[in-house]
Order: structure tokens, then sequence, then C-alpha cells
């Protein structure tokens, strides 16, 4: 009578134990496939090669949501906005408010199917310094001007430059008693 089990018990787990795995179909999470992701939007913009841009047209000035000066130009039919940084960084001493009212070159980059013009230069002559932007390096390099400033940020980063004499805890009084 054992024996009679052991051989049912043996057909009915060879045709499962050779079953071949189908997506979705064993309940195992490792047989089913992975959704697709959805396309990024704005990480793709990053990841799209920049295109060397050149616009001729009058500089006009707007502002933004946030009370920030824009800057755009309309050249072949096309308005193109123009960054020459953050404005946050800028605020209203921005480079591209010289040339406000006034028809000049532009070159810059920009990504495919965008219309956002990053400037180099203008009228041939660059807008800032070869090399890391000025408003790079977060709010302890940047200072009071950067999104991330905190106040308490002010006095340095802990550690450095207080010295052991205000270090936290060496400022106890010493009791008599030993």
């Amino acid at each position: 009578m054992a024996a009679g089990a052991l051989v049912l018990g043996v057909l009915v787990a060879v045709p499962v134990l050779g079953a071949s795995p189908s997506p979705g179909g064993s309940g195992d999470p490792a047989a089913t496939p992975k959704p697709s992701k959805a396309p990024k939007s704005q990480s793709d913009k990053a990841k799209q090669p920049e295109i060397a841009t050149s616009v001729t047209g009058i500089v006009t000035q707007g502002t933004d949501a946030d009370g920030h000066p824009t800057f755009t130009i309309t050249a072949g039919g096309k308005a193109w906005t123009l960054s020459a940084g953050p404005a946050w960084y800028w605020g209203d001493k921005n480079p591209l408010k010289a040339f406000v009212g006034t028809s000049v070159t532009i070159a810059g980059t920009s990504h495919t199917n965008e219309t956002e013009l990053d400037v180099e230069t203008v009228d041939g002559k660059a807008i800032r310094a070869p090399g890391k932007p000025p408003w790079a390096g977060g709010p302890w390099v940047v200072g009071p001007v950067h999104p991330g400033w905190k106040e308490w940020m002010a006095d340095g980063k802990p550690g450095n430059g207080h010295g052991r004499d205000n270090a936290p805890g060496q400022l106890k009084k010493e009791s008599a008693t030993p």
C-alpha cells in the first residue's frame, strides 16, 4: 500500500516538476515579467545630446511665477528662452539684462525639440568665465543666495575652525571633588 502511494506521488510530481515556467501562470514572482518603465521626461533631457545653436534677434525680458526675470529671443519664427544660469543666483544682476531691447547674436547649446537656449556668448563675447560655473558647489560654496542655504551654515561647517576650547563638552566646569 505504501509502495502504491509512493508510485502515485511520483506520477503526480514528475509532470509538475518538469513543467516549464510560464509568465504569470505559475505564481512565482521570479517568473513574472517586469513591467516596462515609462519614459522619463526631465531626466531624458540630460541624456539627449546638446546641439550648438546660434540665433539673432531682439532680447526681451519678462518674469516667471516666482518673480525672477526671464529673457527670450525670437528668431526664425521660434521663441527661445535664454538661460545664463539659475535665476536664484543672478537675481537682478543677470548678464542678459544688459542686452534687453537690442538686436544681438546669441550662441549656446540646446537639446533636441527644446526651446531653452543655454547662452555661452552674446555677439561673440562670453557671458561668464570658462570652467566651473560660479553657482556650482552647493550652499556651502555659494552662500546665502543658494536655495539650500540654512542660517546655521553661517557659522561654518561643524568642527571646522572652532578649536578644542569651543568644542561641545569642553566648556563643562570641573567639579571640586574627585
